[in-house]
């Protein structure tokens, strides 16, 4: 790109942007006193024994992040499994303890599944099965009546838990993700004046990958009990449309984007999900995080002038981290000038470690790591330092503000919120994102480094462009792609979800 010709940035105005506030306003104005409720697996705070005391802690979740700061501006109730050691200690006796514990804004209901439960519809039918059916990342799902039995079981056990906190109240109710595909239609049964939005937070495959399931009829039906159907992105609606079309007798309305089933219809829309970016703005501003870069450099030794590459995912063969080693060997072997002079970084935080597939990918990512390190390294310098954990999000957001490159392989992904995250971190306006043209994200941050992942020559050269980038390019970049995240915040995605639900009620 000639610097010169660089267009003029326009400042995104303030007003128009949505804010916790004005999300509180809408909700008041728009839902006319209806109950609000929130469902999803993870719970957005879980309990846990440590040191002899009951600590809180935060699980790291794309989901709950969002709609955290979501359902603190909007109260309301939000039910979800309490998997944490010591939940039971801490509800009252219907399960029910207040959140955030140092604000408390709205309240938390768990569910309690059995071993049993957990293993069978979460690790099983959820992740085995209806996972890589919807990411097309070339892992078979494995399809299990035992586990399709769990997965029954534990929909119906939220549907009655549901129709109790309604209890024949006006109510809206949110529901999140793939582990409750058959709990709308279970919940419309139930609570039949209830209004029922479900969010799905992964990509929807084509009809000719999803008719291999067993139980496609019976999922598409569960779904279209549901007033309102979420996805990231357009494709993803129209592949659900199409795959209604092939596999039930329903009529596809395309011009409203809508499915009459059964005289109800479901309306199908895209809200691209988001980040609350003024906190992660102020956090990635605040000296808290100045001095905890300093800390990361001190520890981890990386000098001023090291090109830091960050990678921030979870431990999954969606993510890329193969391809992504691939691309970084590429890049040293290319240009060996960067040998000892990048530094690669590499959070992985473990994640369904009780399946043999996930097993499989650590064991392999660690032997991948090993391997580079060996051939490359050289004078206390290796090229991957491969962090194998949780990082709280200030931890992130001085990671966020140290790298050079941040880079995002996913071979597919609903939406990514590492992507948006280190947007809004970079307040000096520099550093480059190297973003999966197969991640929702790619749709909105155009003016990333765009990439094929299964492609790692053409990997390692953005990343070497994202190194080699002038500062006033990083510049011109990087502030594009914060007003898009800036204006497109988590509270528009909230917002624009609320405003279609009041339209239904």
């Amino acid at each position: 790109m000639v610097l010169e010709a660089l267009p003029q940035l326009h400042p995104l105005p303030v007003l128009g942007i949505e804010t916790r506030e004005s999300l509180c306003e809408l909700v008041r104005e728009r839902l006319h006193g209806r109950k609000f409720i929130v469902v999803s697996n993870r719970e957005p705070y879980m309990h846990v024994h440590c040191d002899g005391q009951i600590r809180c802690l935060r699980p790291a979740s794309g989901v709950t992040v969002a709609l955290d700061p979501v359902m603190q501006a909007t109260g309301g109730l939000w039910i979800a499994h309490g998997s944490g050691s010591a939940d039971a200690e801490v509800t009252d006796e219907r399960g029910i303890v207040a959140v955030p514990p140092e604000a408390p804004a709205y309240q938390l209901r768990r569910v309690w599944l059995t071993p049993e439960q957990e293993e069978n519809y979460y690790y099983g039918f959820s992740n085995t099965a209806l996972w890589p059916l919807c990411h097309v990342a070339y892992r078979s799902p494995v399809f299990r009546q035992e586990q399709w039995q769990a997965y029954v079981e534990v929909n119906r056990l939220f549907a009655d838990r549901i129709a109790e906190e309604i209890s024949g109240e006006q109510a809206v109710v949110f529901i999140q993700d793939y582990h409750f595909a058959l709990l709308p239609g279970m919940l419309r049964e139930r609570a039949p004046h209830a209004i029922i939005a479900h969010f799905w937070h992964i990509p929807w495959p084509n009809p000719e990958v999803f008719r291999i399931c067993p139980w496609k009829r019976e999922i598409l039906r569960g779904l279209l009990g549901n007033d309102l159907l979420g996805f990231h992105i357009r494709y993803h609606g129209d592949n659900f449309l199409a795959t209604v079309g092939r596999e039930l007798e329903a009529r596809i309305d395309h011009e409203r984007s809508a499915v009459i089933y059964r005289h109800h219809m479901t309306k199908v829309r895209a809200f691209p999900i988001s980040i609350d970016f003024e906190a992660i703005a102020r956090q990635a501003a605040s000296r808290a995080t100045e001095q905890q870069m300093r800390q990361l450099r001190q520890r981890y030794r990386l000098g001023e002038d090291t090109l830091l590459i960050l990678g921030v995912d979870r431990i999954d063969y969606t993510k890329g981290l193969l391809h992504r080693m691939d691309a970084l060997e590429q890049l040293l072997e290319r240009h060996p000038d960067y040998q000892g002079r990048v530094q690669f970084v590499q959070i992985g935080v473990p994640s369904r470690l009780h399946v043999a597939e996930y097993q499989r990918l650590n064991q392999e990512l660690t032997e991948r790591i090993e391997a580079l390190n060996r051939r490359f390294g050289r004078d206390g310098w290796q090229p991957v330092l491969f962090l194998r954990r949780h990082a709280p999000l200030a931890e992130l957001v001085a990671w966020y503000r140290l790298a050079r490159v941040l880079v995002v392989s996913s071979l597919h992904d609903g939406m990514n919120l590492v992507a948006k995250e280190f947007v809004a971190a970079r307040v000096d306006h520099q550093g480059v994102l190297v973003l999966s043209r197969f991640t929702g994200a790619a749709r909105q941050l155009r003016e990333a480094l765009l990439v094929n992942p299964y492609a790692p020559g053409e990997m390692a050269e953005a990343i070497h462009r994202g190194l080699q980038m002038p500062v006033a390019e990083q510049r011109w970049r990087m502030q594009r792609l914060r007003e898009h995240v800036r204006e497109n915040n988590v509270y528009k995605w909230a917002a624009d979800i609320i405003r279609k639900l009041s339209r239904l009620a």
